[in-house]
């Protein structure tokens, strides 16, 4: 989720009581606490269990960018914010891949391969963080969150049911084969913006030395 999320500007000092109990920061520590809940109702597998843990991942979905909105709004982006909103957005993707390809639902190696990616990426930030640079997020990374949190929905929903479009008659939506489809179709915008953001990252490296050359 998080590579949907905005950026946060800089986090103004506050005492830390203040920052981990501002609203921003205790609706981030809800989507964390929700996780065993929705892992319980993943594993049950039934009809309903799977309509309610796909509803809880999509409430999470939209928190994540409530709490950005309104830590913005409200002026109370914090560290302790910046620090826990993508650890509960990695959380709770990283629990529904993983729960769900222990159920059979997903392939093992399409788990993998995301995994690795937001790896790769959240190292390549967090080094360019430590040397100062600024890599802008590209389009792709929201396309790729974007159908790849579609897709974990359709996957968790994953029983088939009669959907009324109005323009046509109703037909059987297998949820379970369009979300397979979205997470395989996520791959490409995945894999292509993880090598835009190496390609930045190098460029802003050689930018650096550069400039740190020509003093």
């Amino acid at each position: 989720m998080s590579s949907s999320s905005p950026e946060f500007p800089s986090a103004r000092p506050q005492p830390l009581k203040d920052e981990l109990l501002n609203l921003p920061n205790l609706i981030t520590y809800v989507r964390i606490l929700v996780i065993p809940v929705f892992l319980w109702l993943v594993w049950r597998g039934d009809p309903l269990s799977s309509v309610l843990a796909a509803s809880l991942f999509a409430l999470a979905a939209v928190s994540d960018v409530l709490d950005g909105w309104l830590a913005r709004r409200l002026d109370r982006v914090s560290v302790v914010g910046k620090l826990m909103d993508p650890l509960a957005d990695k959380l709770i993707v990283t629990a529904s891949l993983v729960m769900l390809a222990q159920m059979g639902r997903i392939e093992a190696w399409l788990v993998i391969v995301i995994l690795s990616r937001e790896l790769i990426v959240s190292g390549l930030r967090q080094i360019a963080s430590s040397e100062g640079l600024v890599i802008a997020a590209s389009q792709g990374g929201k396309w790729k969150t974007a159908l790849q949190l579609s897709g974990i929905i359709a996957v968790l929903v994953h029983y088939p049911y009669t959907v009324d479009f109005l323009v046509v008659e109703p037909i059987a939506f297998r949820f379970q084969v369009v979300g397979e489809w979205l997470l395989l179709l996520s791959l490409v915008p995945s894999l292509l913006s993880a090598i835009q953001y190496f390609a930045g990252f190098l460029a802003a490296i050689a930018r650096k030395e550069g400039a740190e050359g020509g003093r």
